[in-house]
């Protein structure tokens, strides 16, 4: 069974919100502007992937206040801000200062007076502000907090892109997993990693890239290492996908009920996800490549509601059905040969 050696990567515990920011700047691309402390992001940290609205905590109910979690004021925390005098308005915003708050966001092309960015300074938490719309700034940000505190394994084998599909091809080691990937990427498909792959769930969704130290390389035996961006192009890899199905290789001799219909669905759960599994028995000859593309354009019909085993299936059952009562005997595929003697 592949996996069953897969090496766990320690989870993020961490992060500096510092290094969110810089993040959030140079990756998702987002504008932020500095309203107070941003000196002191090197000392604060963000632990909790999740977010948090501040409503309550402004009102004055603290007794479950998430304050470990990045604080995003919007414009119903604005507006309530707002409609309260200034003395009111520092004792509400002093609820939220009270605790060690990582950072806060306010969102939506929102403000907050002077002397409340004087009083974050002083106890000490970073204040940005986004014109980006509050849903929209947190299904970012959130994404990116996902990716950062992901569950993250390594496994040994080959990731491919096949016309859209994710497929991780496995097997013990001088199985040619790697030839198959060449020949794929030959034929204009993708390669994503080779020999070590890194798997992150984000949302229940396993994606896979390479490590810093082999993307773009595979090692083919008896030739070596090569270069595969430098040799087929930039549309020959890419840097991440999501794992659809793994194709498990082995030889023939070494495998046992192989599947021969498609009606029994085998899986392997890799960080508590289930993803679908072909074990695929190779002999001499068998062209492996073509049966990748297959397998990656029958994932597409099954995801649109089309099963070839299943449709199949019914097919022989109403054959036998028709023989039951008495029916006709199945018949050639056409009724008349259209004179194809060529």
């Amino acid at each position: 069974m592949p996996f069953k050696d897969h090496t766990p990567i320690p989870r993020k515990e961490e992060i500096k919100v510092s290094y969110l920011i810089e993040k959030l700047r140079e990756r998702v691309k987002l504008e932020l502007t500095a309203l107070a402390s941003e000196s002191v992001c090197d000392q604060k940290f963000v632990t909790d992937a999740d977010l948090h609205r501040p409503g309550l905590a402004l009102a004055g109910y603290i007794e479950l206040f998430t304050y470990k979690r990045i604080q995003i004021i919007g414009n119903t925390e604005s507006r309530y801000l707002e409609h309260l005098s200034r003395a009111e308005q520092k004792k509400s915003f002093g609820n939220i200062l009270q605790f060690d708050v990582p950072v806060i966001f306010v969102t939506s092309e929102n403000s907050l007076p002077r002397y409340l960015l004087r009083m974050a300074d002083e106890a000490g938490i970073p204040v940005f502000s986004s014109n980006l719309e509050t849903t929209q700034f947190m299904h970012l940000l959130r994404d990116f907090l996902d990716d950062q505190f992901a569950v993250q394994t390594m496994v040994h084998g080959t990731m491919v892109d096949v016309y859209g599909i994710g497929i991780l091809i496995a097997g013990k080691s001088g199985i040619g997993k790697s030839e198959v990937a060449l020949d794929l990427i030959e034929r204009g498909h993708r390669l994503v990693a080779d020999d070590v792959v890194m798997l992150s769930k984000k949302s229940n969704v396993l994606i896979s890239s390479a490590t810093e130290m082999n993307k773009h390389f595979m090692e083919i035996r008896g030739l070596g290492i090569v270069d595969v961006m430098s040799m087929f192009g930039i549309r020959s890899i890419r840097y991440q996908k999501r794992l659809e199905v793994v194709l498990n290789l082995s030889l023939w001799e070494e495998s046992a009920n192989v599947e021969r219909t498609g009606l029994n669905h085998d899986s392997v759960s890799i960080l508590n996800t289930e993803i679908p599994l072909i074990h695929l028995p190779i002999t001499p000859g068998k062209n492996i490549t073509v049966i990748a593309e297959v397998i990656a354009m029958n994932y597409l019909l099954e995801h649109y509601g089309y099963d070839a085993a299943k449709a199949f299936q019914d097919k022989v059952k109403h054959h036998i059905a028709m023989k039951k009562d008495g029916g006709e005997m199945p018949k050639r595929a056409i009724e008349y040969f259209e004179g194809d003697f060529e």
